[in-house]
């Protein structure tokens, strides 16, 4: 058994011991509201938008964008189980940011093991074999944070899955200050309607 395998384990062991009345939470989120954000390890959701077990959804990829799956997630959040309001933050010095669709169809076409972060950027130091089916696949890179915001906020609200009724806000979490800064436009294009 590896350590990381034992620290889980016995994490979720005295979790368990201590879960109380966690079994009577309700399965619609309490406060009625969803997030997309980053799967970065350094955003933890429950922290800076003040939540507790049971208060919201947290959906979360890589780079917390509106991928068709986000948007699945957002849909049956709000249709089944009755969210009325959706935030999409996104945060800075993201890796999503340090790299394009080509560099990392680059790295797995030469290798499947992990790249190493350069100055110079991503560079693969596995040895193969790699795969060319990372060309199939739009990872949904980062070039501007606030671009990327207004692009996914506006995508959720132009689906024809997602009522106009539901407000949508863009913000950007600042990893250096732990700060939610809005970007009004995403948010003015998120807008009641």
């Amino acid at each position: 058994m590896s350590q990381i395998l034992t620290e889980v384990l016995a994490a979720n062991q005295a979790y368990a011991d201590s879960f109380g009345d966690k079994a009577s939470l309700a399965l619609p989120p309490a406060r009625s509201f969803a997030i997309l954000t980053c799967m970065d390890a350094r955003l933890d959701p429950a922290k800076y938008a003040g939540l507790s077990e049971g208060d919201a959804h947290v959906i979360r990829n890589a780079g917390g964008r509106a991928s068709d799956d986000a948007i699945r997630s957002l849909v049956i959040s709000y249709k089944l189980l009755g969210t009325r309001e959706f935030f999409v933050i996104h945060h800075t010095d993201c890796g999503m940011q340090f790299f394009t669709n080509e560099v990392i169809r680059g790295l797995l076409a030469n290798s499947l093991e992990t790249a190493a972060l350069t100055p110079e950027g991503f560079k693969d130091v596995g040895k193969g074999p790699g795969s060319t089916a990372a060309e199939f696949v739009e990872f949904l890179t980062i070039k501007d944070q606030v671009q990327s915001v207004l692009a996914d906020v506006t995508r959720i609200r132009t689906s024809p899955l997602v009522p106009t009724s539901i407000p949508i806000y863009g913000y950007v979490y600042d990893v250096h200050s732990g700060k939610l800064i809005e970007v009004p436009s995403a948010t003015e294009a998120g807008r009641v309607q």
